[in-house]
């Protein structure tokens, strides 16, 4: 069994809620990070990333005057790899089930981001994640590995996917 499920489709799919969803119900030790949304009046502003442990930092920001952008947003590339890569560094030591969303452009920005996710990919553990679902070169080869079985979650099939990686998640303890 391949002992790491990436989730992928497109943008407002499901994926972070079926992550957080599957680790609230995880009876194991948990760690790593999500991204959510940070809205003001309504309109997406940026992006906040969250490790399982409550520390958290702003990802992106419209405000944000940063070298690195995707979009509109301006992204804290210090930021990611202060609080994101030492979590998922840390979930790799210590961690029965290790979280990574999400793999995309942003994250993507950083060498020790994707340094980190090689490694942890290669390290023999539990790993769920989401992954960015258009064409980049280099999450395309995290897709083709041997030890990723790559889901794709939309509206219609949350409730499979949901099953499927419960399922992942028991076969692979």
């Amino acid at each position: 069994m391949k002992r790491v499920c990436l989730l992928t489709g497109p943008p407002r799919a499901g994926k972070t809620t079926l992550i957080k969803q599957v680790v609230g119900e995880f009876q194991g030790k948990t760690g790593g990070f999500y991204t959510e949304e940070i809205r003001e009046r309504e309109e997406r502003v940026g992006f906040r990333l969250v490790t399982l442990d409550g520390a958290e930092v702003v990802l992106s920001h419209t405000n944000i005057q940063s070298p690195y952008r995707v979009g509109k947003y301006g992204v804290d590339i210090e930021g990611l790899e202060e609080v994101g890569v030492t979590a998922l560094l840390e979930a790799g030591r210590t961690a029965g089930l290790i979280v990574v969303d999400e793999i995309g452009k942003m994250e993507m920005l950083s060498l020790k981001f994707r340094e980190a996710v090689t490694q942890l990919i290669g390290g023999g553990k539990r790993m769920l994640g989401t992954v960015l679902l258009h064409h980049h070169a280099w999450s395309d080869v995290l897709k083709a590995r041997p030890e990723v079985m790559l889901v794709m979650l939309n509206r219609e099939n949350y409730g499979q996917v949901l099953d499927e990686v419960r399922r992942w998640l028991k076969e692979t303890a």
